[in-house]
């Protein structure tokens, strides 16, 4: 049973990280596009480890550092890698303010995108709440604000979680909105092939936070989540060189990791507050969520394609 839930949880990892890179994949196809092939190889060797080892690899130890300030950076390296179970409970006892935060950073990303950014409609909803873009500010705040006076109950280091949750929100995507307004700069000529490198790493950085904070959802090991988003990154590479046409065609595919995110972050929360939900209950909720949108988009595609066969 306990191999069982390692292998769900390291097959949702990496599906996760996929799902939740899809807009990353795009434009690193598009900008590699313009790139030479010296420039290309280069970034797909040497990036994929820059982001498998040092952005993925470090920053899980660096998240639960921060969520254990009483341990030293080598104390929290060798606790993560331990099998212990007397090690991992105290870490999941500690990193409630860890949990509750990156709960809070999932739920913003999730509205952020249903209120504010441009999407496919895969459920009806979601027209409705586009037109109410305006609105994404209050439902952050009023959602905050319930969180922390909840939290307050508990302890005040749990409160400060859920406001550290919100600010890391908005400062990575501050970064994120930046990257990807200056697309269109690199997509055109006169851009050096280093400094496009530069921009794709920086972006790649930045959707990454999504994976690795989502992660904790799933398990608090880090070599499980090292070996399931190290498997999604490369993946995610695989698929830029040579599918990325066809995923976009599978136009739903955003929805499911946005909706995936949603449930995710309900999750953290849930722990956070310590409600102990099961470890299998994360990747199986991903896996139905991302198979409902995935079907959907399949159908869609092939309703597409029917209907330009009647059109000849």
């Amino acid at each position: 049973m306990e191999l069982l839930i390692i292998l769900l949880t390291i097959l949702g990892l990496s599906l996760f990280e996929v799902i939740t890179s899809i807009d990353n994949a795009i434009i690193n196809a598009e900008v590699l596009s313009t790139m030479s092939q010296r420039a290309r190889r280069w970034f797909l060797l040497w990036g994929m480890l820059f982001a498998v080892f040092v952005i993925r690899g470090v920053l899980p130890f660096v998240i639960i550092w921060v969520a254990l300030p009483g341990m030293t950076p080598v104390e929290v390296f060798k606790a993560t890698l331990s099998s212990g179970e007397d090690v991992r409970k105290t870490i999941e006892h500690a990193a409630q303010v860890l949990l509750l935060g990156g709960g809070v950073f999932l739920i913003f990303v999730f509205f952020h995108w249903l209120f504010l950014e441009t999407k496919n409609f895969g459920l009806r909803a979601e027209a409705f709440f586009h037109k109410q873009g305006a609105w994404f500010f209050a439902v952050a705040s009023i959602i905050l604000m319930t969180i922390v006076w909840f939290a307050l109950k508990q302890s005040s280091m749990l409160a400060f979680g859920a406001v550290v949750g919100s600010t890391s929100f908005f400062i990575i995507h501050g970064f994120r909105q930046y990257a990807e307004e200056q697309e269109k700069k690199l997509l055109s000529v006169g851009v050096s092939d280093a400094s496009k490198i530069a921009y794709l790493e920086v972006l790649d950085s930045t959707f990454s936070v999504d994976g690795v904070i989502g992660a904790f959802a799933f398990t608090f090991s880090v070599p499980l989540i090292l070996l399931g988003n190290g498997l999604g990154a490369i993946v995610l590479r695989k698929i830029t060189v040579s599918n990325i046409e066809r995923i976009k065609r599978y136009k739903y595919l955003k929805n499911g990791a946005m909706y995936s995110i949603f449930f995710l972050g309900l999750i953290m929360i849930l722990d956070g507050f310590g409600y102990h939900i099961p470890a299998w209950i994360s990747p199986i909720i991903m896996f139905l969520t991302v198979g409902y949108f995935f079907n959907k988009s399949g159908a869609s595609l092939k309703a597409l394609v029917l209907s330009l066969k009647d059109r000849v």
